[in-house]
């Protein structure tokens, strides 16, 4: 049975930069925390969260070079969010593999334009992106989109610096190497305990958004006006979504996930079958004064959505019957392949 589970927020406060001077102001959140800090307070939680079966979701949001992406995923030797998460997962997997079985697949995208790219796809990018479906059982997900099983957390690592060269970034008055897409890592693990019969599945969204400043404050030039169209837009919805989701017990209300390809895929995180953590990152500097206010309303609306979190457990019978038919269609396929390489051979 599902119980209510309400968004939880954690905000960020990034040290000045070399533009900014620090005029001696004092902040309640330190300023100096360093990543490893950060996923003691946040990413720990939401690992645990999908070890118990539950699905979990961390959301990045706020300006601009105020320090999402290095929140998430870190630089250098000071890891992120998700490099420490992927670390502590595969360290609990090889401490625990006595007693379970684990699988873990990695997929990476962004949405950029409206449009979903795989950004581990080995191919070209396909002409106006994946198509976003929706099923009665899985909700809105990605047709097409590369699974990547993976057996350490080097091999994520490895993978997500592949996602990171592919995705779209360009310079702003505020960031030398902005994100002009929202990116999605998506990691789906399955646990296999044998003694209890028993199996757990959760998904683990990790979401970095796009910046959430107005054009006019990053300073885009012509080419980026139609990137931050779209970032607006779907930043926009997502903020309806928030507080179509915070109101939803005062009264009955229309909730527009429909309205952006970012909210239909952030459907289950707000609202639905997900345990999730916001984290809300903001600059020191005066002159980001109202950007940084935005993002704080934002993030206390979204304090106030209650999701309904359920554990993904189901018998270990129903999953080696699920995995058997998985395995036959990737026979069958192979095997068309195959035949196809042979027809190939002789025509030649």
């Amino acid at each position: 049975m599902a119980g209510k589970d309400c968004v939880k927020v954690a905000v960020r406060v990034r040290p000045f930069n070399k533009r900014e001077r620090d005029a001696g102001s004092r902040c309640i959140i330190t300023m100096s925390s360093n990543s490893a800090c950060v996923f003691t307070g946040v990413g720990q939680g939401i690992l645990g969260n999908a070890l118990q079966g539950y699905n979990a979701t961390l959301l990045a949001y706020g300006q601009t070079g105020s320090g999402k992406s290095y929140s998430m995923m870190g630089f250098g030797a000071n890891k992120g969010l998700v490099p420490n998460l992927c670390h502590s997962l595969f360290t609990y997997i090889t401490t625990n593999q006595d007693r379970c079985q684990c699988q873990v697949f990695f997929s990476m995208l962004e949405i950029y334009n409206e449009q979903v790219i795989d950004l581990l796809a080995r191919s070209s990018r396909s002409a106006g992106g994946l198509r976003v479906r929706e099923d009665q059982q899985r909700g809105f997900y990605v047709e097409g989109l590369r699974r990547v099983a993976c057996d350490s957390a080097v091999q994520v690592e490895q993978l997500m610096e592949q996602g990171i060269r592919t995705r779209t970034t360009a310079a702003t008055h505020l960031n030398a190497n902005s994100s002009r897409s929202h990116m999605l890592i998506i990691i789906q693990l399955k646990q296999i305990f044998s003694k209890e019969c028993i199996t757990k599945q959760s998904n683990i969204n990790l979401v970095d958004l796009a910046g959430s400043e107005r054009q006019r404050s990053s300073g885009s030039e012509v080419d980026r006006l139609k990137e931050g169209t779209a970032i607006n837009l779907s930043l926009t919805t997502l903020g309806n979504v928030i507080s179509a989701l915070a109101a939803l017990g005062k009264k009955a209300v229309y909730v527009p996930y429909r309205d952006s390809v970012l909210t239909k895929l952030l459907q289950s995180a707000l609202g639905g079958n997900s345990r999730t953590v916001m984290i809300a990152t903001l600059s020191p500097a005066d002159i980001c004064y109202e950007e940084s206010l935005s993002t704080l309303r934002y993030a206390e609306r979204a304090k106030r959505i209650q999701n309904k979190a359920v554990v993904n457990e189901g018998s270990t019978e129903r999953l080696v019957k699920e995995l058997k038919a998985e395995n036959a269609k990737l026979l069958l396929k192979l095997s068309k392949l195959d035949q196809n390489g042979r027809r190939s051979d002789q025509e030649m």
